[in-house]
């Protein structure tokens, strides 16, 4: 008698988003045995809603990038728990580091250059052979040249664009432009609409709670119908995928290990490329470890400082930081020299009295290996001498730290010029690792009506997660999608084609 679907072992390593995507989906399918591997001790991944000021804030994934075509906006608008952020990343003051506001007309004239429209941008860029590095300096100065812009000082607007740049850098998560192919830049898309959609007061674990249907169900645990089904706490340290039974055998961090009909691997591909070596027995094939090193993968940081009471104007939402040249020489060689990457802080939805700062490359990734009281003090040292309020003495400080966490290494993917070089993409990451096997009877059907078995490819090893999406990458309705289509991967093999009512799970 052949095996259910319903008994098939199925262990996905990592709780993030895709991870918690991918089960819940599963579950849907019909499928039972099913099993989540998490080396955190909490659900959620580069998802991590935390307590903060009057209510919460997200050290990882913050907004709903979009409305059309985003699975995120469709899951959560059914219960109104987005909001609209408005313009506060357009709204923002240009101050220079001897406290100079550079005037609203010059300001805007900058902001309007460097925002040239998307239509502009992919028409272009589909012929750029270079970086989008040299595509943006040589639209920026090309634009600063025309008659109109003669009166902007040079000077500042080079200050402006060196901001610009970090402000674009954290968006990818490159260290610099000139990493970022400017063909490959084109591989994502944007969803139309808001694409700065904020949770209100309750935060992106929200998601979670809608995939896990606690909400709904409304359990103690987020962990909802995923209960039971998830071992925190527990590292993979191999990943043995024998192709001559067709089955898996992991090996955990505690000593224990466990065999498996079919494992999906959502960790980031951070820890891809530090581990796959390692970690994979027998090693992967070429393509992937091509797709493994070609696809870039970058660091981005939060700094949130809470004040007693907010000492800004009601309409300001905001600075970016123009370092004057002959400034950074305070900074520089010394122990604050991190600082000059820590591009502007922002007003934060909900949170009357909190500043969010963001940092980016090596310098964000130093500022991890800081005590927090030696961060907090930098970020006053940049209050203070930027702005000309007086800036009163925090409340309260936290900041992220993706890189040296070892379950992440780092924020999310992007397309390199090493990505084009070698001539790889999230098609080959996402691509499974197969064995030859026979088509399954597919299920409620007569074994006399079911045609000869035939040949065919079983997925045993397969990959999920955000930087496996071909055109969402670094979102989290990437990552929730590439869940999915791994879900309905193993449904299709198994002949499940439609995911049955969550009344029958």
């Amino acid at each position: 008698m052949s095996k259910s679907h319903r008994d098939h072992k199925i262990v996905i390593i990592g709780a993030g988003a895709s991870g918690v995507a991918c089960a819940t989906k599963l579950l849907e399918y019909g499928f039972q045995n099913v099993l989540i591997v998490e080396a955190e001790s909490r659900l959620g991944g580069r998802i991590h809603t935390i307590p903060f000021g009057e209510n919460v804030i997200d050290l990882g994934a913050q907004w709903c990038h979009g409305e059309q075509d985003n699975i995120v906006y469709e899951l959560a608008s059914q219960h109104d728990l987005l909001e609209s952020t408005g313009p506060v990343y357009e709204n923002y003051q240009c101050v220079r580091s001897n406290r100079e506001v550079l005037p609203d007309n010059v300001a805007s004239r900058l902001k309007a250059i460097v925002g040239d429209s998307l239509v502009t941008r992919q028409l272009e860029l589909q012929h750029c052979s270079g970086s989008l590095g040299s595509y943006l300096s040589s639209k920026f100065y090309e634009m600063l040249r025309r008659p109109e812009n003669a009166d902007i000082d040079p000077v500042v607007a080079g200050e402006f664009f060196d901001n610009y740049q970090k402000f674009e850098n954290s968006v990818e998560a490159s260290d610099t432009l000139e990493e970022v192919s400017g063909r490959g830049y084109l591989d994502y898309w944007e969803c139309e609409g808001d694409i700065l959609l904020n949770w209100k007061d309750k935060g992106f674990v929200e998601l979670l709670r809608l995939l896990t249907r606690s909400r709904e169900l409304q359990t103690s645990s987020d962990l909802g119908i995923l209960e039971q089904r998830v071992l925190f706490n527990r590292r993979v340290t191999k990943i043995n995928w024998n192709r001559n039974d067709a089955r898996v055998e992991l090996q955990l961090n505690n000593g224990e290990s466990c065999v498996a009909d079919h494992v999906i691997v959502t960790v980031s591909l951070g820890v891809l490329k530090e581990q796959h070596l390692q970690l994979f027995e027998p090693q992967l094939p070429v393509a992937k470890q091509r797709a493994i090193q070609g696809l870039a993968f970058g660091t981005v940081n939060k700094l949130f400082v809470e004040f007693p009471a907010a000492f800004w104007p009601e309409d300001w939402t905001g600075f970016t930081l123009l370092w004057r040249q002959q400034d950074l020489a305070d900074i520089r060689n010394t122990p604050l020299a991190w600082l000059e990457d820590v591009f502007g802080f922002y007003r934060v939805s909900y949170q009357p009295r909190v500043l969010a700062g963001w940092i980016i490359n090596a310098n964000g990734r130093h500022m991890e290996s800081l005590q927090p009281a030696e961060v907090l003090a930098g970020c006053m040292y940049l209050f203070r001498r930027f702005l000309h309020w007086h800036i009163p003495e925090p409340l309260g400080f936290r900041s992220s730290a993706w890189y040296t966490n070892p379950y992440f290494r780092g924020s999310y993917s992007f397309r390199s010029m090493d990505t084009e070089r070698l001539g790889t993409g999230a098609s080959d990451l996402a691509q499974p690792l197969t064995v030859v096997a026979m088509t399954p009877p597919s299920p409620g059907r007569s074994k006399m009506l079911v045609p000869p078995q035939s040949r065919c490819d079983k997925p045993i090893v397969q990959f999920a997660g955000e930087a496996s999406s071909e055109h969402y990458y670094s979102t989290v309705h990437g990552a929730v999608e590439a869940g999915w289509r791994e879900a309905k991967r193993l449904a299709d093999f198994y002949g499940l084609s439609v995911a049955p009512a969550k009344s029958q799970l």
